[in-house]
């Protein structure tokens, strides 16, 4: 029951030597077939010992020593004239392994390659070098192609942008059946005619894959993958949005300034600090936060204003104007402009904002003090600059609000897109083609399709028109596309599967080796 392996020998002794279980045990004393002419004999040649690693028992590895006969081939016109024998389920020809841990170092090979199972391998004490590993995978036979009812046809990257190769499936399985290098017309031509049968195929928009299909298997029905028309579509609203860019910009509020923008309001009589520096902070601090309202970043703020970006970082992080005056202020202070700031009002108030000019003024006036100060007065009186327009969307944010389900989209994706689509004429036409396709897609209702295409055809929309001009040359397999169940849905699982067996072997797998472990891990259903 433990060992079933070891029932056709007879074993003589079970020892426990530098942490290896050694199984001794010898051949029975029975007549065996000549592998050559199939005489049997148990006449006795010679005798010599076979060590067999095998799997291991309760976590320490096992070795198998086992004793067995070379014998005589009783027929004189068999060219075999010894032979030795073979232990029905627990050696091979030349074999250093039992099957048993053939069969588990293959299994290992095949769901993690060569390192990685070498590695797993040894923490299971089956000590297996990495290319042993692969020799076994290779060794495994491919399994028997039985032609599918639905054969689904896909490309997959060997190399990204230089080799590619086509992986085969049974569509109503989920099985891969082959894999093919290149993505061209007549490998896939030749492996159709090799296997006939085939009535439906499931395929993307290649010409390549179109060609073939006709070619090798012409009595089958084509049918366009509704997930590569819908992808497709996607980037034909996406440049279509992109020609109309124009119109993805939010108009700027209006903007009435104050009657006297350049008096700071009256904070005379509070605890708040007051002076020039003070209202200057409360004021900055209050229009970086408008600013940071309305959806603008730091660095919009900035170029807008023309301040630094730290110096916005700092009036954003304030939660109130007065942190920014912590051991700074210490009350107004006398200033030599005193005696001149009416005269300086008056002048503001008559439109006047040169503060060189008004340096000049009243430096004839007897001002002795810098032109700084006078620069930093005039500043603060001058008015709020008008408000930045909105941020406004990015093609992708509106291309997705189109082409998602209307009612997945958020309240305030709801807004935008019909505010576009009120300032966009063509926009609003473009999402009605989108909305006319996406039910046509879900309910299988393709055979609206030619309408679908005239109407858009008719609109002349950049992009979309080109698609459908696309789906024109293509009318039969998108049409069954859009009113069949059978899609490549299985076909683009496979190919993500095959994504991980590429990242397993670090991209550096020859095509051989990853045809063989796509085929052999494949799930069976």
């Amino acid at each position: 029951m433990l060992l079933p392996h070891l029932s056709g020998v007879e074993v003589e002794r079970v020892e426990h030597v530098n942490g290896v279980v050694r199984v001794v045990a010898k051949m029975p004393a029975v007549q065996v077939a000549c592998p050559a002419c199939g005489t049997l004999s148990g006449q006795v040649h010679s005798r010599y010992q076979r060590r067999l690693a095998d799997t291991p028992i309760s976590g320490q590895p096992m070795v198998i020593v086992l004793e067995v006969r070379r014998l005589v081939c009783r027929q004189p016109t068999c060219e075999q004239k010894t032979y030795a024998e073979q232990a029905p389920g627990l050696t091979m020809r030349y074999a250093r392994k039992t099957p048993l841990l053939v069969r588990s170092l293959q299994h290992l090979g095949v769901a993690l390659a060569g390192r990685a199972g070498a590695r797993v391998a040894r923490l299971l004490q089956m000590t297996v070098s990495r290319s042993t590993l692969l020799r076994l995978v290779m060794a495994m036979p491919d399994s028997i192609i039985e032609a599918p009812r639905v054969l689904g046809v896909d490309d997959f990257a060997l190399k990204r942008g230089h080799r590619y190769g086509t992986i085969l499936i049974d569509c109503e399985r989920g099985v891969p059946l082959e894999v093919l290098e290149g993505r061209e017309a007549d490998p896939l031509a030749a492996w159709l005619r090799e296997h006939p049968g085939i009535e439906v195929i499931c395929r993307d928009r290649a010409g390549a894959y179109t060609e073939g299909a006709r070619a090798g298997a012409p009595q089958a029905v084509q049918v366009a993958d509704r997930f590569h028309l819908w992808q497709n579509l996607a980037k034909a609203v996406e440049r279509c949005v992109a020609a109309h860019r124009s119109c993805l910009q939010e108009p700027a509020p209006e903007f009435t300034p104050e009657e006297d923008p350049g008096q700071p309001p009256d904070i005379a009589g509070t605890d708040e600090p007051v002076g020039k520096f003070a209202e200057r902070v409360r004021r900055h601090h209050a229009l970086v936060h408008q600013l940071l309202e309305q959806g603008h970043g730091i660095r919009g703020i900035a170029r807008q204003l023309g301040w630094g970006r730290h110096t916005v970082q700092r009036y954003a992080r304030a939660a109130r104007w007065t942190e920014l005056l912590k051991g700074q202020w210490t009350g107004p202070r006398p200033s030599k402009l005193d005696p001149f700031k009416p005269y300086l009002d008056q002048r503001v108030a008559d439109g006047c904002r040169n503060a060189s000019q008004l340096h000049h003024e009243i430096t004839e006036h007897g001002f002795d003090g810098s032109y700084g100060i006078v620069s930093d007065y005039v500043a603060a009186r001058r008015p709020t600059p008008a408000p930045m327009p909105p941020p406004s969307p990015t093609v992708r944010e509106v291309t997705a609000c189109l082409l998602r389900r209307p009612d997945h989209l958020a309240e305030e994706e709801h807004l935008l897109l019909q505010r576009i689509c009120a300032r966009c004429p063509d926009l609003d036409t473009l999402s009605g083609h989108v909305r006319s396709f996406a039910t046509m897609l879900t309910t299988l209702t393709g055979q609206d399709l030619p309408a679908w295409i005239e109407q858009v055809s008719g609109d002349d929309l950049p992009g979309v028109s080109a698609f459908a001009k696309g789906l024109r040359q293509d009318l039969s397999a998108v049409i069954q596309g859009l009113t069949t169940p059978w899609n490549s849905g299985p076909v683009e699982g496979v190919v993500n599967k095959i994504k991980m067996l590429k990242r397993q072997m670090f991209g550096r797998a020859g095509t051989a080796l990853l045809r063989k472990r796509i085929l052999l891990t494949a799930e069976r259903r």
